[in-house]
């Protein structure tokens, strides 16, 4: 759009140019170059507000995807498969919760661990068997994760 205005500008600068005449010829060709970079101008701020719209747009939905479930943390560990390896007392394919609870002892490490930022504590040598699922929580929300970590640590 801007190489359109521009060019614009050049055939009106050399239409006048090419006029011929006197002075007032020459005002009235700085008036119209002036008029037409003004015009320049106005639309390409045009363009960057509706960049700047859109921005916004995107960044709203962005929000609203990451936005909670609302659902509490056993749901979340329910219906996210986390219950296929763990159980809340006693070890299955993975530790108990209760264990996972007592090794992390504190919600923020663990949900570290959940967002793939921190090392396996309870039983490294089944990490392996844990890792493809954490891709789930990876792309959990902040609030999903603290509500997840919220159920867990809450099993004694």
């Amino acid at each position: 759009m801007k190489n359109y205005l521009i060019a614009l500008l050049a055939v009106v600068t050399f239409g006048l140019a090419s006029c011929g005449g006197g002075n007032d010829k020459a005002a009235d060709n700085q008036e119209a170059t002036q008029a037409v970079e003004q015009k320049a101008d106005e639309a390409q701020q045009q363009a960057q507000e509706a960049t700047n719209e859109a921005k916004d747009a995107n960044q709203e939905a962005a929000n609203d995807q990451a936005a909670a479930s609302g659902k509490d943390g056993k749901t979340l560990f329910m219906e996210n498969g986390c219950v296929a390896c763990h159980k809340e007392t006693e070890k299955s394919v993975g530790p108990s919760l209760k264990d996972i609870a007592a090794k992390y002892g504190d919600k923020a490490k663990l949900i570290e661990f959940l967002k793939g930022n921190a090392e396996a504590i309870v039983d490294p040598a089944q990490f392996a068997t844990m890792k493809p699922n954490l891709e789930i929580t990876k792309k959990m929300n902040d609030a999903d994760l603290g509500a997840l970590a919220d159920y867990i640590m809450s099993i004694k």
